[in-house]
């Protein structure tokens, strides 16, 4: 560890657990909505596949005849309203800077699902009951959020990535202890195709045995061309040789991924998490396009949404689009409908 990061490391630390003893003995107000509240979060600062698992859980309540919302604090958007509510429309494509990437990229994957992007969450879920009569919240990275109170509380954490307290912030990307843990009904252990859950699966057991524990896999759906939207099988440019460019929580993984699923990567460019491209970071992307003999550019849905930039005609540019699939969905769907309230409907 940094001896300089050291300190403020140690008061990260101690400001979580305060925060956390504030709310436990009623200091600070932890507020009921009326439907219940199933919140999907992670211990670190993004980078653990949580967005997809979101998505593939709205589906799966949605396929048992629920009526989810989606609540989401929206960060990295740039509007100043307080509140937006993205209603049900199968032409729904809001701006990133309007919601936030991937709420955006969640209102385009879940068209029928509304959708409320406000920092206060109880207020969120209020509306979306108020307007939508909505069966079920899904709180959208809500491990950390308190200040509403859930029924279910799911945490993501990536097979690729150690959980260590001496990685707590601002040192590495732990938002706290692992002790946190404790308070999971559940963990999904994400990117199976990556890594050993193993040795990750034992320390959740050790830290709490009694969360159910459940696995999940990235799956590549297809391609898409950024430009002009046209649609190409997962295998269109299998063995191509391609550059690789993203700006999101776990860029190692992507490009593992890409490797993975046949790519010829042959030359990789990293951004920071949630990265509005301008049109000088894409003469740098297309600077490395051509020294590498590339043939094309991959990116990422979120990153495809951050482009702000106008792209060269002669280098074409397609996403990955990708869901998330639980390995074992028919236990996890009965796990999950037996811990919600009335099975989750409005009574």
């Amino acid at each position: 560890m940094n001896p300089i990061l050291r300190p403020l490391a140690a008061g990260f630390r101690l400001g979580v657990a305060l925060r956390h003893a504030a709310y436990q003995r009623g200091w600070f107000k932890t507020r009921h909505l009326h439907r219940p509240v199933v919140s999907v979060g992670n211990l670190t600062v993004g980078g653990t596949g949580k967005t997809p698992l979101v998505a593939a859980i709205a589906r799966i309540l949605r396929k048992r005849g629920l009526a989810p919302s989606i609540l989401t604090r929206g960060y990295g958007r740039r509007s100043r309203k307080p509140l937006v509510v993205l209603e049900p429309a199968a032409t729904r494509s809001p701006e990133p800077c309007e919601c936030g990437d991937e709420p955006a990229l969640l209102a385009r994957a879940l068209p029928e699902v509304p959708m409320v992007i406000c920092a206060d969450r109880y207020r969120a879920g209020c509306v979306a009951e108020e307007r939508f009569g909505v069966d079920v919240h899904l709180l959208d990275d809500g491990f950390q959020h308190l200040a509403l109170a859930r029924d279910i509380d799911i945490v993501v954490l990536d097979t690729t990535q150690e959980i260590s307290d001496r990685a707590l912030l601002p040192v590495g990307r732990l938002r706290e202890p692992s002790s946190a843990l404790k308070r999971a009904d559940c963990v999904i252990l994400t990117r199976l195709e990556l890594g050993d859950p193993g040795p990750l699966e034992k320390q959740v057991r050790q830290i709490n045995p009694l969360a159910a524990i459940f696995h999940t896999m990235t799956q590549f759906v297809q391609l898409v061309d950024i430009e002009s939207g046209r649609i190409y099988p997962p295998h269109a440019l299998e063995g191509e040789p391609v550059l690789a460019f993203c700006g999101i929580g776990n860029p190692k993984a992507f490009f593992a991924d890409l490797r993975k699923w046949g790519f010829s990567v042959v030359a990789e460019q990293t951004f920071p998490d949630h990265y509005r491209y301008g049109d000088a970071d894409m003469e740098v992307i297309g600077m490395g396009f051509k020294k590498s003999g590339a043939t094309a550019l991959v990116t990422t849905e979120k990153d495809a949404r951050n482009l702000f930039a106008s792209i060269p005609e002669e280098i074409p540019v397609v996403a990955c689009v990708i869901e998330s699939s639980i390995c074992e969905e028919q236990a996890f769907e009965e796990w999950l409908l037996a811990r919600l309230p009335a099975g989750g409907r409005a009574v």
